[in-house]
C-alpha cells in the first residue's frame, strides 16, 4: 500500500510538472483563432479576448495594455495577458499656400514666401492669401485634408507637418521638383492604436 501511495504521488507531481503554466501557453498562442481554441479548453482560467482602441479605453489597466506590442506576454498580479494584434495609425492636416519654383525665379520665390508671412502674422486671412498666391489651382483654401503617405502629399511635406504642433507656420520645399509650400498646422495628429488582446487567470 506504501508503495502504491508513492507511485501515486510521483505520477501526481510529474503530471503537475509537465503542465505548462498560463505563460508558457499564451507564447504558444499567435493568431485570434489560436486563441478562441485555447480559451474553449481551459474555461477554468476564465479567459476573455479584449478588444481596447486608445483613448475610448482609459482604465490604467487599459493603458498600460496598450502600451504593449504584438507578441508581448505578460502578467499583471495573478492574471496573464497577450497582445495577438496591434495596430497603429497616424494622419495629419493642414493648409497650405503652393508656389511654383518652375514658374517664377528663385528670387522671386523667396520674395512671395516672405510677403505672405508677413501678411500671415499681420493676421490676414488664411482662405483669402490662398486664393491670392496658391499657383496649383487648389479650390479647397488650402486646406488638405486629413493625409497620410506619398500618395496624398510629398514626403517632404508629411515629415516637415509630424514634426510641428498646431498653428505654427513653416516653409516646406521640395527641391528636386521646385515646389515650395507656406504650411500652417490646422489640426493636432490624429494617432489611432487598436489591440486584440487575450487575458486569463493564473500565471
Amino acid at each position: 500500500m506504501k508503495h502504491c501511495f508513492v507511485g501515486f504521488f510521483l505520477l501526481f507531481s510529474i503530471s503537475v510538472l509537465a503542465q505548462n503554466t498560463v505563460t508558457e501557453q499564451f507564447q504558444k498562442i499567435n493568431t485570434v483563432a489560436d486563441a478562441q481554441k485555447w480559451m474553449d479548453a481551459n474555461k477554468a482560467a476564465k479567459p476573455e479576448l479584449l478588444k481596447l482602441t486608445l483613448g475610448k479605453d482609459t482604465q490604467l489597466i487599459d493603458k498600460r495594455l496598450l502600451r504593449q506590442k504584438k507578441g508581448d506576454v505578460f502578467s499583471v498580479g495573478y492574471t496573464t495577458y497577450k497582445v495577438l494584434e496591434s495596430t497603429e495609425s497616424v494622419k495629419y492636416r493642414s493648409h497650405y499656400i503652393f508656389l511654383d519654383g518652375g514658374s517664377l525665379t528663385p528670387k522671386e520665390v523667396d520674395s512671395l514666401k516672405n510677403l505672405i508671412m508677413q501678411k500671415i502674422n499681420s493676421g490676414a486671412s488664411w482662405d483669402q492669401l490662398s486664393d491670392t498666391y496658391t499657383m496649383d489651382g487648389n479650390k479647397s483654401k488650402g486646406d488638405t485634408g486629413w493625409f497620410f503617405g506619398p500618395e496624398m502629399v510629398p514626403a517632404e511635406l508629411q515629415d516637415t507637418v509630424s514634426k510641428h504642433k498646431k498653428d505654427e507656420v513653416f516653409f516646406v520645399d521640395v527641391s528636386d521638383k521646385q515646389w515650395h509650400y507656406i504650411v500652417k498646422k490646422t489640426f493636432d495628429d490624429d494617432y489611432k492604436k487598436e489591440a486584440t488582446i487575450l487575458k486569463a487567470n493564473g500565471r
